[in-house]
């Protein structure tokens, strides 16, 4: 199970209001980036909890709900495919993750962030690397993100039928580079990810 190392590393140094904070969506071809941040009580305990790319669908739809229920206070952002083509898929990673933050409701003293990068964050942040796997707040982060987009990118499986979105949630797999070759790129996807497969 998951422990609090890192939150309570930074409770000693007298931060009292701790958010974890993932992105998903950075790799695929197309769609938004989602990002999840997450307040989670203290002295929460979830043996189930860990990073959202180690669980089934079915596991992280469960943990959502119990997340939501749970948290004292979580947020989920994004940035636009037009964002991510105008500033890059760093910067609008950064942005869907501000944005997550923004939404929480309640100042925030430290967000902990998933990985070696944190950027024009208004409050205090600590990168943590593969801190999905670390961190119970940044986990509960990656489930929310994931979670988020996967359900995004399934709703417009039904508008864009001949991509197969549902089945690789628009990741770059051998079935959406063929249906990109066959069909071409649609509206959502992420045209300066496509140069090295059109």
């Amino acid at each position: 199970m998951l422990e609090f190392v890192i939150e309570n590393e930074e409770r000693a140094n007298g931060c009292g209001v701790i958010c974890g904070v993932d992105e998903a969506g950075r790799g695929c071809l197309c769609g938004r980036v989602y990002a999840g941040a997450v307040i989670l009580p203290s002295d929460y305990k979830n043996p189930e909890l860990n990073d959202s790319k180690k669980l089934s669908e079915k596991k992280r739809e469960k943990l959502f709900s119990q997340i939501v229920s749970d948290a004292l206070y979580y947020g989920i952002g994004f940035a636009e495919v037009e964002e991510i083509e105008q500033i890059n898929i760093l910067n609008a990673s950064m942005l869907a993750m501000r944005r997550a933050v923004e939404v929480l409701g309640v100042p925030v003293d430290i967000a902990l962030i998933d990985g070696n990068t944190a950027r024009g964050f208004d409050c205090k942040t600590r990168t943590v690397v593969k801190g999905d796997s670390i961190s119970p707040s940044i986990a509960a982060a990656s489930v929310l993100a994931k979670v988020s987009r996967d359900r995004y990118i399934c709703a417009l499986a039904d508008k864009y039928p001949q991509y197969g979105f549902e089945k690789h949630k628009g990741y770059c797999t051998k079935a959406h580079t063929e249906a990109l070759r066959r069909y071409g790129p649609c509206e959502i996807h992420r045209m300066s990810f496509l140069k090295k497969i059109l």
